[in-house]
């Protein structure tokens, strides 16, 4: 049976025995600081959607563009995480990379760029993850599942955001293969993570549902 759209203002709780306890993670972060964070994004996801819904509003992830979506659950992630893991901070350089670097690492916690710290993303996809240079760098990616805003037009149902996995390991310069454009492209320059380095996060996964 198809979910209603108030069935799926609720987003599927985070499984805490579906977290690897095995996987390798840097900086002093564990899998309960991975998982409290998910966990707070599903309570911040519902409560923002059932409030929508009082005043006749669709749900987040169903009017946002789908890469401002993605961006939204990655950002959250970066706020959140810190805040069970002393080991690392947010990065306070605007547009800095890495998102999280080491605590302490760096003065005032903000550095443009260094290969310290960890990369994170959102997406809706099991592979094909982007970027915009080749870097040296954890990545940590959270795959999810949910609407989004051209659903509604191609007959989609509704349904409750889910978080299907969350992959991570430390990446180098070439297991990502550079996109580039011509000189009369628009596209935005990107880099994505090669099949072979996908397998190497999958791996090294930290959840799967």
């Amino acid at each position: 049976m198809a979910n209603s759209e108030k069935e799926a203002q609720t987003p599927v709780p985070v499984d805490r025995a579906k977290f690897n306890q095995q996987c390798q993670l840097p900086y002093g972060l564990e899998t309960n600081h991975i998982a409290e964070a998910m966990e707070e994004f599903i309570d911040f996801l519902g409560f923002l959607n059932q409030q929508f819904h009082v005043k006749g509003l669709p749900r987040l992830e169903s009017f946002l563009m789908p890469a401002n979506f993605s961006s939204i659950v990655g950002e959250f992630m970066n706020l959140r995480i810190p805040e069970h893991c002393p080991g690392l901070v947010k990065n306070q350089y605007h547009n800095g990379h890495p998102d999280l670097i080491p605590a302490g690492r760096f003065p005032d916690d903000a550095v443009q760029y260094s290969s310290e710290g960890i990369e994170v993303k959102g997406s809706r996809h099991a592979s094909g993850w982007q970027g915009h240079n080749p870097e040296s760098v954890w990545l940590m990616v959270f795959h999810f599942d949910s609407n989004t805003s051209n659903d509604k037009r191609k007959g989609i149902v509704p349904k409750p955001f889910k978080f299907k996995g969350v992959y991570a390991a430390k990446l180098e310069e070439d297991d990502w293969s550079f996109s580039g454009r011509s000189s009369t492209s628009r596209r935005t320059i990107t880099a994505s993570v090669k099949r072979s380095s996908v397998t190497k996060m999958k791996d090294n996964w930290i959840y799967q549902d």
